[in-house]
Formats: structure tokens, sequence, C-alpha cells
């Protein structure tokens, strides 16, 4: 499947903020938040789905908000 966000995989980042906010939403230690959400991106079992302004993630464990303009990771949540 390809699409918007797939397309721009390199520019997807997020802020300290933000890399504060996903490690504990879900419980992540000293790890690079923007590769594991990549990683969850790609993976085949995740579902992508566009809504408004935002890309969102889901797979097993968690949601992961994208915007789709500037491609920064708002918020990972576990489902």
């Amino acid at each position: 499947m390809t699409n918007a966000l797939l397309e721009n995989l390199d520019r997807i980042h997020t802020t300290e903020m933000g890399v504060d906010r996903i490690r504990r939403n879900m419980n992540l230690g000293d790890i690079d938040v923007v590769s594991w959400c990549k990683e969850k991106i790609l993976d085949k079992n995740s579902e992508t789905e566009r809504r408004g302004k935002n890309w969102y993630v889901q797979d097993n464990d968690c949601i992961i908000t994208v915007n789709a303009s500037s491609y920064t990771i708002i918020t990972v949540h576990r489902r």
C-alpha cells in the first residue's frame, strides 16, 4: 500500500516533549522513539488511515498519530 505517509517516512520526526510523552504512554525505556514508530508504521499488519489533518496508524499494541502536513508524531496511545 502506498500513501503519502509511507512516501515521506524520512520526514517523520517528533519534538522533545513528544519523545517524553510517547515514552511515558508506551512505557518505553531509553530507545529511539522515532525509529520505534517508523517500525510500527512499516509493519505489514498495521493499518494506516488519514482523517482530516492527521494520519492514524493502528497495530495490535497502539495507535500512532502523525500530523499530515508536518509529519510530526503527535502522540502514541495504547489500544
